[in-house]
């Protein structure tokens, strides 16, 4: 079946159907409404970055990421999103975000990570009354609130006010979990781009060289892509570094036979996000040894892929992975939280569905047409070396697409010296 692909450009034209910003934008609010009210909320309240871009299509800078509260969002009934942006930078967002209407653009009532004890008694005090006033003006006073994050100041205030609240968390990640035409572009896209990342790598890649200067150059790499605003993480690890597996880079250097794997962990292009293992040998051969771990990883992997279809759930994918007991000896699963995995890809990290053999085989979920997650897997011997092996995957009706890649039938040789 012929699905939509990446290969029209990164950027827009007058000439070419690209992805259909407004369209996107549109399909998120009316996705986020239709779950808000699914689950009875009059109103949601968003706090958390992903959320807030969800609803409302604005970028959260750098600095104010994991910072709930210093910006945030809701949306009432059947209304536009109301935007309360940090400071005066509301009227730089009017500029940019003609979607918005002006006056649904106001200022923050922040406090967290930010003050204590009477000063935040004072400021939740401000973020509720304006919070109970935008519920008012949209007809939806007195319904229950649905909210993504909650700390004991919230808690105890809306108590005191009369305001109901519940799980909002959950409703914003049953929207997330199903990507629209443009979603799923958006995809395909930090896919190729992902590619082209790991080319470079192996371009870069050669003994003598420090996992954190690999990082540093895939970062600039990276940066350089029009569209491109984070880059949360570019694990480099390498010879005893990989297993178990640390997930982070250090100035080690990387000497001839190393096993080096790298992760594009949150390549973020247009606020979607990525997660894209490869393994690389530097500078000779592997090993029969590491060949045999890597074709063990790589079954692993394709077997969980196979699984994936449209009516399966995340157990039947989990149930193809080996327990963390029978593989690596380890007491229960939790041991071996993130060894085997697969998460959603989207505005966050860990968009709906989560796979693991942790929750998975006793609470499974159904797998939809339009979801875009990813599926990984690593096995390797203590302190020597380990692999890691990752693909990005779209589920749609009849079939999945790939859209990670670069090659990953073998362990990528960088450079082997001659025989």
């Amino acid at each position: 079946m012929r699905h939509g692909t990446a290969n029209f450009g990164i950027t827009g034209l007058d000439w070419q159907q690209r992805i259909n910003w407004d369209r996107l934008r549109t399909y998120r609010l009316e996705r986020a409404r239709e779950m808000m009210k699914k689950h009875g909320f009059g109103a949601m309240l968003c706090m958390y970055d992903e959320n807030v871009r969800y609803l409302t299509g604005t970028l959260t800078p750098g600095w104010n990421r994991l910072k709930p509260g210093l910006r945030y969002a809701i949306l009432c009934g059947d209304g536009q999103p109301v935007l309360f942006e940090q400071g005066d930078i509301g009227a730089q967002v009017q500029r940019h975000t003609p979607w918005i209407p002006p006056e649904n653009i106001r200022y923050s009532y922040a406090w967290i990570k930010g003050a204590a004890g009477p000063a935040s008694k004072q400021q939740v005090t401000k973020f509720t009354v304006a919070i109970k006033e935008e519920m008012k003006r949209h007809g939806v006073a007195g319904e229950k609130l649905g909210v993504d994050f909650i700390d004991i100041n919230m808690m105890k205030h809306f108590e005191e006010e009369g305001l109901a609240w519940d799980d909002g968390m959950s409703p914003m990640m049953e929207a997330r979990a199903i990507k629209n035409e443009d979603e799923q572009n958006c995809a395909r896209i930090v896919g190729a781009i992902g590619d082209a990342a790991h080319w470079a790598t192996m371009k870069f890649l050669e003994p003598g060289v420090t996992e954190n200067q690999v990082t540093a150059h895939i970062m600039k790499f990276l940066y350089d892509i029009p569209g491109m605003e984070d880059v949360e993480d570019v694990i480099v690890s390498s010879g005893p570094n990989t297993w178990p597996n640390w997930r982070n880079f250090s100035d080690r250097i990387i000497q001839p036979g190393d096993i080096t794997f790298m992760d594009l962990a949150a390549l973020t292009w247009n606020g979607y996000k990525s997660c894209y293992y490869r393994t690389y040998c530097v500078g000779r051969e592997p090993t029969q040894k590491m060949k045999d771990i890597y074709a063990e990883a790589l079954d692993w992997l394709y077997a969980s892929m196979e699984a994936v279809k449209v009516g399966a759930t995340t157990r039947d994918i989990a149930l193809k992975w080996p327990s963390a007991k029978e593989t690596w000896g380890y007491d229960e699963e939790d041991q071996a939280a993130a060894n085997l995995w697969g998460h959603g890809l989207g505005l966050a990290q860990y968009d709906p569905p989560v796979i693991s053999r942790i929750w998975s085989l006793d609470h499974p979920l159904e797998i939809q047409a339009g979801m875009v997650f990813a599926l990984e897997t690593q096995h390797g011997v203590p302190f020597e070396f380990g692999v890691r092996i990752e693909e990005m995957l779209i589920v749609h009706d009849d079939d999945v697409e790939i859209i990670s890649n670069f090659p990953v039938n073998q362990i990528t040789v960088v450079d082997p010296m001659p025989h």
